[in-house]
């Protein structure tokens, strides 16, 4: 218990000489404190609501990382669908790239290749008169014809009207001959190298 004193006490202004009175300072007695083991007492109580607050701050800092961990794991699931979803329309559009690509150069390769060629001979035969082809061969660098004409300037007419469609680099007569076979009117049958450009 703890008491003070404020009041001036009587054995003081005896002892004083000369009569002055000064004023005392106030006294103060602090009383008994308590036993040890109330301060013991006091000291682990205070101790116990230290470590119940430092526990309380560590069980709110981990039901914050829990939620955040919760919502991190959503989010996770979320984005890995999104991921699965896009490889998915990746994967579709490789495939259709491919797809295009060879329909591409299948058209490519259809107009630079047998189509065209026969397409084009096909023209040039049909625009020249007395002319007709039996057999082709096409052996990659160059062309080989064998046909019948009436005459020798239907085969003239033929080597030019080739020349002229620049498919061909060159076209040169390997053969030519009357048919003796055919007998109601003259014929003669001619064979052609024609040497494919580059393009």
């Amino acid at each position: 218990m703890i008491r003070i004193n404020l009041l001036e006490t009587a054995k003081g202004k005896n002892k004083r000489a000369g009569g002055s009175s000064l004023p005392t300072l106030p006294a103060m007695e602090m009383g008994d404190m308590g036993s040890p083991r109330l301060k013991l007492l006091a000291m682990l109580v205070l101790t116990g609501l230290l470590n119940f607050g430092y526990w309380y701050r560590l069980d709110r800092q981990e039901q914050s990382i829990a939620k955040q961990m919760q919502a991190a794991q959503q989010k996770n699931r979320e984005l890995s669908d999104v991921k699965a979803r896009y490889l998915e329309r990746q994967t579709q559009a490789n495939n259709y790239k491919r797809r295009v690509d060879v329909i591409d150069s299948l058209r490519n390769s259809q107009s630079g290749g047998p189509v065209t060629l026969l397409a084009m001979l096909g023209e040039t035969v049909n625009g020249t008169e007395a002319v007709w082809l039996r057999k082709m061969d096409d052996t990659g660098p160059s062309v080989s014809l064998e046909g019948t004409a009436l005459s020798t300037d239907a085969v003239a007419n033929l080597i030019a009207n080739l020349q002229k469609t620049g498919f061909f680099k060159s076209v040169e007569i390997k053969e030519t001959y009357q048919d003796e076979q055919i007998k109601d009117m003259q014929a003669f049958q001619f064979m052609l190298t024609c040497e494919k450009g580059k393009s």
